[in-house]
C-alpha cells in the first residue's frame, strides 16, 4: 500500500477529541466518537494490507500477525508495564485488585468483554479505571482473528464478490448496534457485533474502491461534507445519547467520505487540509497519545477525586503528548524496522514472553488482594445500610419474582394509607431510613425493589431480563392491595441514554388507574466510594466532609419534564449546595459506597424530603 500523508491527518483528528474529551473539555462534548474514526480507518487499512498479500499470492496469516504484533504489542506493552508501576504505589488495594484483573483482561486483549461485565464506559467511576481505553484494542484484535480468513475465502472461493458476502454482515451489525442502544447499551457500546460494521466500512471501501466523481466542485463538496459529519458527531453528540447505533454514522461516513477523496482526489481542499504537518506528526504518534493519555488521566483523578483545575489538564496534555513522542520513537518506530529482533521468531517470542509476563503481575495483584500492606492506615471500615431485606424485598437477581409478597415488605406499620415503594437499589436504600421517620411519613410502605429495574414499565435489558417480568408485577400489586399512593424512585443516571420517555408512560398508566405517584430525583454520587474521599481528605488534612458530585446535577431539572401528572421531588435541593453534597455528618458515613444511603444518610434523606403520605395531606413534602 501507498502511504497516504492525509490518513495521518485523519488520525489525529482522531485521537485529538477522544484525549480533550477525557480530559473534560466540555466543548466537544461527542470526543469520544474519534474512537469510531480509528475503527473505519483500521478496517480499510488493514483490508489494504490484506488484499497486497492476496494480489501477489503471498496471502499468510502467520505473516499478518506478525505485523500486528510489530505494529500493536510493544506500544501497548509498554504503557501497560509503566501503569503497572505507578498503580502499585497509587491504587489503594480493592482498585489495585481490579485493576489487576483489567491487566489480564487488557493484555489477553478481551478487556472490551472485561469492561462490559463490570463497568459503563460513560459510568461516574469510568475515569479511575487506568486500562478503561484498551477495550478499543480488543475490538479491533477480535476482528483480526477472522477477518483475514473471511477475506482469504470470499478472494478465493467466491469470485471477489465483495459486497454480495459483506453487505449482509455490515447491515446485521448496524441493525444489531442500533437495537442494542436501547436494549443493551453497554453491551452496545463495547462488544465486537455491534462495532464491526464500522471496520467493514473502510474495508468495503478499500476493496470496491468507488471511483472519483467527474467534477472537482463535487469532488470538494464530499469533503467538506465528511469534516461535517465529523463535527456533528464531535459537537452535537454527548454521552446522554444513545451510542454507537444511528449516531455512530456521522464520523464513519464522515470518515469514509474523507478517506474516499483522498483516495481519488488528494488534490482537494480537504486533502490538503488533512496532510498540513502538525496533523500528520500528531497522526504518527496518534497509537502511543491514545495509550498513554487515558492512565494519565485516571490518575490524576484519582489522585484528586475531583474536576481538575486547567493547569492540570494542560500539565496532562503536556506529559502526554511526550511520553507519546517518546513511545513513537523509542518503542514503535524500532520494532516497524528490519532488524534481526523483529523476524517473525522473535516478535512471537517477545509478543509470548511479554504478555505472560504482563499476566503474571496481573495475577499477582489479584491474588494478593491488591497488597493491602502497601496502605497501613487505610481501613475499609463496614458502613451499615440497614436491611434493604435482601433477596425478599429487594432483589438482586437470584430470587424468584413471585416469591414476593405484601406482608414480608410491608416495612412501617399502623396506618390508614399504604404506598408502593417502587424502584432499584436507589429506592431500596430508603427503607433503612423509614422507621425512624414513619410518624412523619404516616403511611404503611411496601418495599418492591429489584437491582437494576428502574421503575418503567417498557424497561428491558439483556443484563436484567426479568425487568419486564417485575415491572409489570407492580401493577398486579397495586391492583390487587388497592394501592392508591406510589413513590418510584432510581438510579437515573444510567437510564437517560434511552430518554425518560417510558418513565412518563409509566406515570400516564398508573394515573389512568386512578394512582397518585411521587417521583424521587437523583439522589447525590460521588466518584467513589466515600471511605475512599475520606482517606484522601485525611492525608490532606482536610476536615471538609462536602465533596463534589461526579454527575450533572442538572439531570433532575431534564427529568422533571417526563414526570407530568406526578409529583417531583429534587433530593439535590435537599441534601447539596453548589454542585457539592456532604458524605460525612457528625463522624458518620451518610453512603455506604458512591452513592447508596447508609442507615444515618437514609434516616436524614427521608427526614428532608420524603412525601407526607397521609390520604389527607399526600401533596406535601417533609422539610
Amino acid at each position: 500500500m501507498t502511504y497516504r500523508r492525509d490518513i495521518d491527518g485523519l488520525r489525529a483528528l482522531a485521537v485529538l477529541p477522544v484525549v480533550l474529551f477525557h480530559f473534560g473539555i466540555s466543548a466537544i462534548p461527542g470526543g469520544f466518537t474519534g474512537v469510531d474514526i480509528f475503527f473505519v480507518i483500521s478496517g480499510y487499512l488493514i483490508t489494504g494490507s490484506l488484499l497486497d498479500d492476496l494480489e501477489r499470492g503471498e496471502f499468510s496469516i502467520v505473516s499478518f500477525y506478525w505485523r500486528r504484533a510489530r505494529r500493536i504489542l510493544p506500544a501497548l506493552i509498554f504503557v501497560t508495564l509503566l501503569t503497572c508501576i505507578a498503580a502499585l504505589f497509587i491504587l489503594l488495594p480493592s482498585d489495585l485488585h481490579e485493576f489487576s484483573l483489567s491487566v489480564i483482561a487488557a493484555s489477553t486483549f478481551w478487556s472490551n468483554i472485561y469492561f462490559w461485565k463490570t463497568s459503563n464506559y460513560f459510568s461516574i467511576d469510568a475515569e479511575l479505571r487506568p486500562l478503561l481505553h484498551t477495550w478499543s484494542l480488543s475490538v479491533e484484535e477480535q476482528y483480526y482473528i477472522f477477518a483475514p480468513i473471511l477475506m482469504f475465502l470470499i478472494y478465493r472461493y467466491f469470485a471477489k464478490r465483495w459486497l454480495t458476502a459483506l453487505l449482509p454482515i455490515i447491515l446485521g451489525s448496524f441493525v444489531l448496534a442500533v437495537m442494542a442502544t436501547w436494549l443493551a447499551p453497554s453491551a452496545g457500546f463495547y462488544l465486537l457485533p455491534t462495532r464491526v460494521w464500522e471496520l467493514m466500512l473502510g474495508a468495503v471501501l478499500m476493496l470496491k474502491r468507488p471511483p472519483p466523481l467527474n467534477n472537482q466542485f463535487l469532488m470538494e463538496m464530499v469533503g467538506l461534507a465528511g469534516f461535517g459529519l465529523l463535527a456533528i458527531g464531535f459537537f452535537a453528540i454527548s454521552e446522554s445519547d444513545p451510542f454507537p447505533g444511528y449516531n455512530a454514522l456521522y464520523p464513519c461516513l464522515g470518515t469514509a467520505l474523507l478517506i474516499y477523496v483522498g483516495q481519488n482526489s488528494p488534490s482537494t481542499i480537504a486533502s490538503r487540509i488533512l496532510e498540513v504537518r502538525p496533523l500528520v506528526l500528531i497522526g504518527l504518534i496518534s497509537y502511543s497519545l491514545y495509550l498513554v493519555h487515558w492512565p494519565i488521566n485516571a490518575f490524576a483523578h484519582y489522585l484528586s477525586l475531583q474536576n481538575l483545575d486547567p493547569s492540570i489538564i494542560i500539565a496532562m496534555t503536556v506529559a502526554s503528548f511526550a511520553l507519546a513522542a517518546f513511545s513513537w520513537k523509542y518503542i514503535e518506530q524500532p520494532f516497524r524496522q528490519k532488524r534481526s529482533f523483529t523476524a517473525p521468531l522473535p516478535i512471537f517470542a517477545f509478543s509470548a514472553g511479554a504478555i505472560a509476563l504482563v499476566c503474571v503481575g496481573g495475577a499477582a495483584g489479584a491474588i494478593g488482594n491488591g497488597f493491602p500492606q502497601r496502605f497501613p492506615e487505610y481501613a475499609q471500615q463496614r458502613i451499615p445500610a440497614g436491611d434493604w431485606l435482601e433477596g425478599t424485598c429487594f432483589n438482586e437477581g437470584s430470587s424468584r419474582i413471585e416469591s414476593w409478597n405484601i406482608e414480608d415488605c410491608t416495612r412501617t406499620r399502623g396506618f390508614a394509607t399504604t404506598v408502593l415503594l417502587w424502584g432499584d437499589s436507589f429506592a431500596a436504600h430508603y427503607v433503612s431510613g423509614l422507621e425512624a421517620n414513619k410518624k412523619k411519613i404516616q403511611a404503611n410502605v411496601v418495599e418492591y425493589t429489584y437491582a437494576g429495574c428502574p421503575p418503567i414499565l417498557s424497561y428491558f435489558s439483556y443484563a436484567r431480563p426479568d425487568c419486564i417480568r417485575f415491572n409489570q408485577k407492580a401493577l398486579e400489586i397495586i391492583r390487587d392491595a388497592g394501592i392508591k399512593t406510589v413513590v418510584l424512585s432510581g438510579r437515573w443516571t444510567d437510564y437517560e441514554a434511552r430518554s425518560f420517555d417510558g418513565l412518563q408512560q409509566t406515570i400516564d398508566t398508573l394515573r389512568g388507574r386512578g394512582v397518585r405517584m411521587f417521583v424521587i430525583g437523583q439522589s447525590p454520587q460521588f466518584i467513589t466510594d466515600v471511605r475512599k474521599i475520606a482517606f484522601f481528605a485525611k492525608r490532606r488534612n482536610s476536615d471538609d466532609t462536602y465533596w463534589p458530585m461526579a454527575m450533572d446535577p442538572d439531570i433532575n431539572n431534564r427529568m422533571r419534564s417526563f414526570t407530568k401528572g406526578a409529583t417531583f421531588i429534587d433530593p439535590l435541593k435537599f441534601l447539596c449546595s453548589a454542585g457539592r453534597c456532604p458524605y460525612a455528618d457528625a463522624g458518620e458515613f451518610l453512603y455506604f459506597d458512591y452513592g447508596h444511603f447508609s442507615s444515618v444518610g437514609a434516616i436524614l434523606a427521608i427526614s428532608k424530603y420524603w412525601p407526607v403520605l397521609a390520604t389527607d395531606n399526600a401533596l406535601a413534602v417533609t422539610k
